[in-house]
């Protein structure tokens, strides 16, 4: 039998209530899970990360040695959102993306905000981030952050709250494709069981966020098919896909 082991302190419990119930949208998986033989789980464990660590699906750690790399995890204990929780987050994360695309648009044109010393001039115009070149410039549909990662958690009072967005640098999303593919692949009966929101989409989605932002009518190369600019625009996301690892012993970087 597996034990969980519950942390210390005080936090927010995912699978239990306070009471130490279940909570209702855990319970079709509970039942999968005590009915599954365990050492099959823990099988299927060592075989994702064994695959991870073939294909190379690692990331770097922030504050350690340059080159020091991670497999990314993998946890046979989906984190289940209900859809009423997911509307709400979608919601919220659409309503974020298009406040900070607007405080982005005034930034380099009007600059309301500043004028207004609800955001100290200095914090802005000497950030080192800040692109004068870029003053009065119009983009399409104003969109700045075209690609957002949002950083969430929840709160031991159950609600969730954003870390960071992110703007910049998004990275993450290739490893959430990955992770769901190894899902699909170990545990298809878990898929069969239950309404699962499909991740799939996204490449597309990209896809169609690139052509829109586009100062030209026809972005792409003749001979360019969707399919294979979706994959190469996924697989410049991945450490190493695009170069295929290291060249020389070092990293090459993708723009």
């Amino acid at each position: 039998m597996i034990k969980i082991t519950l942390p210390d302190g005080h936090y927010y419990d995912e699978m239990l209530t306070a009471q130490g119930e279940q909570r209702p949208h855990y319970n079709a998986w509970w039942q999968w899970f005590r009915n599954t033989d365990q050492f099959s789980i823990r099988q299927k464990k060592a075989q994702a990360e064994l695959l991870f660590h073939r294909i190379g699906i690692t990331f770097n750690v922030y504050g350690e040695d340059e080159g020091t790399e991670r497999l990314i995890p993998f946890d046979s204990v989906p984190r289940i959102i209900p859809a009423g929780e997911w509307q709400r987050i979608d919601r919220g994360i659409r309503q974020r993306v298009k406040a900070l695309n607007a405080f982005l648009y005034d930034i380099y044109h009007e600059q309301n905000i500043l004028r207004a010393g609800l955001i100290p001039a200095e914090q802005v115009l000497a950030n080192e981030q800040y692109q004068p070149c870029m003053q009065g410039i119009n983009l399409p549909n104003n969109t700045y952050a075209h690609i957002t990662g949002v950083d969430m958690v929840r709160n031991n009072d159950g609600q969730y709250y954003v870390l960071e967005d992110n703007l910049r640098t998004p990275s993450g999303v290739s490893y959430m494709l990955e992770n769901r593919k190894m899902m699909m692949r170990l545990y298809p009966e878990m898929f069969e069981q239950h309404h699962i929101a499909p991740v799939e989409r996204y490449p597309s989605y990209l896809l169609q966020t690139l052509r829109e932002s586009s100062l030209v009518d026809d972005p792409w190369r003749r001979g360019d098919d969707p399919g294979s600019l979706q994959q190469r625009l996924l697989r410049a996301q991945l450490p190493g896909a695009a170069d295929g690892g290291r060249a020389g012993g070092e990293r090459r970087s993708v723009y």
